[in-house]
């Protein structure tokens, strides 16, 4: 199996990972069309099993594209000194 895409993916697979568990505390209220949504800067709890909101999905969208770029990059480096 190719090197860079198995790096990729764990990349994706684990920035993820990592996004999901440093999520923010965020609370939001929909009153009709408005949407209003609070965070803090702590991480959520782990018991907090409450539906994610848009700005917690961003933020571990950001953490996977990272992770995945970094596994990426790993995979080139990894197989150009294989070489």
């Amino acid at each position: 199996m190719n090197l860079k895409l198995v790096l990729l993916v764990a990349g994706l697979l684990l920035g993820g990972l990592v996004g999901y568990l440093t999520r923010p505390e965020a609370a939001q209220l929909n009153l009709g069309p408005v949407s209003i949504e609070v965070q803090s800067d702590r991480a959520a709890s782990p018991r907090d099993r409450g539906a994610m909101t848009t700005g917690q999905w961003q933020h571990v969208g950001a953490f996977a594209i990272g992770g995945a770029m970094i596994g990426l990059l790993a995979g080139f480096a990894l197989d150009r000194r294989r070489r």
